[in-house]
Protein backbone atom coordinates (compact mmCIF):
# COMPACT_ATOMS: atom_id res chain seq x y z
CA UNK A 1 0.00 0.00 0.00
CA UNK A 2 1.07 3.56 -0.58
CA UNK A 3 2.33 5.46 2.46
CA UNK A 4 1.25 8.95 3.49
CA UNK A 5 3.94 11.18 4.98
CA UNK A 6 2.91 14.15 7.12
CA UNK A 7 4.84 17.26 8.06
CA UNK A 8 4.29 20.74 9.47
CA UNK A 9 3.18 20.12 13.03
CA UNK A 10 4.70 21.89 15.99
CA UNK A 11 4.19 24.25 18.89
CA UNK A 12 2.49 27.58 18.29
CA UNK A 13 0.93 30.23 20.50
CA UNK A 14 -2.78 30.97 20.45
CA UNK A 15 -3.74 33.07 17.45
CA UNK A 16 -0.88 31.75 15.37
CA UNK A 17 -0.84 29.65 12.22
CA UNK A 18 0.50 26.34 10.98
CA UNK A 19 0.39 24.60 7.63
CA UNK A 20 0.27 20.82 7.56
CA UNK A 21 1.24 18.79 4.51
CA UNK A 22 0.59 15.17 3.63
CA UNK A 23 2.06 13.53 0.55
CA UNK A 24 1.62 10.09 -0.94
CA UNK A 25 4.93 8.24 -1.21
CA UNK A 26 4.34 7.37 -4.85
CA UNK A 27 1.90 7.91 -7.67
CA UNK A 28 -1.50 6.23 -7.51
CA UNK A 29 -4.25 6.09 -10.09
CA UNK A 30 -6.41 8.56 -8.21
CA UNK A 31 -7.10 9.92 -4.76
CA UNK A 32 -10.85 10.29 -4.55
CA UNK A 33 -11.05 12.05 -1.19
CA UNK A 34 -8.51 13.50 1.23
CA UNK A 35 -9.33 13.98 4.89
CA UNK A 36 -7.69 15.59 7.90
CA UNK A 37 -8.59 14.15 11.29
CA UNK A 38 -7.46 14.99 14.80
CA UNK A 39 -7.36 13.15 18.09
CA UNK A 40 -6.79 14.69 21.50
CA UNK A 41 -5.83 12.58 24.53
CA UNK A 42 -8.79 10.58 25.80
CA UNK A 43 -10.99 11.56 22.86
CA UNK A 44 -12.02 9.92 19.62
CA UNK A 45 -10.52 10.71 16.25
CA UNK A 46 -12.74 13.28 14.53
CA UNK A 47 -12.91 14.62 11.01
CA UNK A 48 -11.58 18.16 10.66
CA UNK A 49 -11.85 18.72 6.92
CA UNK A 50 -12.12 16.80 3.68
CA UNK A 51 -11.76 17.55 0.00
CA UNK A 52 -12.61 15.56 -3.10
CA UNK A 53 -10.48 15.35 -6.21
CA UNK A 54 -12.91 17.79 -7.79
CA UNK A 55 -12.46 20.29 -4.97
CA UNK A 56 -15.62 19.83 -2.90
CA UNK A 57 -14.80 20.64 0.73
CA UNK A 58 -16.35 19.91 4.11
CA UNK A 59 -15.32 21.28 7.50
CA UNK A 60 -16.12 20.57 11.11
CA UNK A 61 -18.08 23.43 12.63
CA UNK A 62 -15.31 24.03 15.16
CA UNK A 63 -12.80 24.99 12.46
CA UNK A 64 -14.95 26.73 9.85
CA UNK A 65 -13.55 30.11 8.94
CA UNK A 66 -10.16 29.29 10.45
CA UNK A 67 -8.89 26.21 8.60
CA UNK A 68 -8.58 25.66 4.86
CA UNK A 69 -8.00 22.33 3.16
CA UNK A 70 -6.48 22.22 -0.31
CA UNK A 71 -4.87 19.67 -2.57
CA UNK A 72 -2.45 19.41 -5.46
CA UNK A 73 -3.61 16.46 -7.52
CA UNK A 74 -0.47 16.43 -9.65
CA UNK A 75 1.70 16.09 -6.53
CA UNK A 76 -0.63 13.72 -4.67
CA UNK A 77 -0.45 16.11 -1.74
CA UNK A 78 -3.01 17.63 0.61
CA UNK A 79 -2.58 20.65 2.88
CA UNK A 80 -4.30 22.05 5.93
CA UNK A 81 -3.78 25.75 6.56
CA UNK A 82 -4.65 26.47 10.18
CA UNK A 83 -5.12 30.09 11.23
CA UNK A 84 -6.29 31.71 14.45
CA UNK A 85 -5.30 28.61 16.36
CA UNK A 86 -6.83 27.96 19.77
CA UNK A 87 -5.66 25.75 22.64
CA UNK A 88 -8.58 23.42 21.94
CA UNK A 89 -7.04 22.70 18.53
CA UNK A 90 -4.24 20.84 20.30
CA UNK A 91 -4.23 17.25 19.05
CA UNK A 92 -2.44 14.75 16.88
CA UNK A 93 -3.48 15.41 13.30
CA UNK A 94 -3.78 12.56 10.79
CA UNK A 95 -4.32 12.67 7.07
CA UNK A 96 -6.33 10.03 5.27
CA UNK A 97 -6.67 9.18 1.61
CA UNK A 98 -9.37 7.22 -0.15
CA UNK A 99 -7.52 6.05 -3.23
CA UNK A 100 -7.39 3.66 -6.13
CA UNK A 101 -4.24 1.99 -7.39
CA UNK A 102 -3.46 1.29 -11.04
CA UNK A 103 -4.13 -2.36 -10.22
CA UNK A 104 -7.72 -1.44 -9.41
CA UNK A 105 -7.31 -1.84 -5.66
CA UNK A 106 -9.41 0.64 -3.68
CA UNK A 107 -8.67 1.42 -0.02
CA UNK A 108 -8.17 4.02 2.70
CA UNK A 109 -4.81 4.67 4.30
CA UNK A 110 -3.50 6.95 7.06
CA UNK A 111 -0.53 9.17 7.69
CA UNK A 112 1.65 8.67 10.74
CA UNK A 113 0.20 11.63 12.63
CA UNK A 114 1.77 14.95 13.54
CA UNK A 115 1.46 16.76 16.87
CA UNK A 116 -0.04 20.25 16.94
CA UNK A 117 0.20 22.04 20.27
CA UNK A 118 -1.33 25.47 20.82
CA UNK A 119 -0.28 27.29 23.96
CA UNK A 120 -2.56 29.74 25.74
Amino acid sequence: QVQLVESGGGLVQAGGSLRLSCAASRTVFTINTWGWYRQAPGKQRDLVASITRGGITNYADSVKGRFTISRDNAKNTVYLQMNSLKPEDTAVYYCNADLKEYSGSRYNTWGQGTQVTVSS
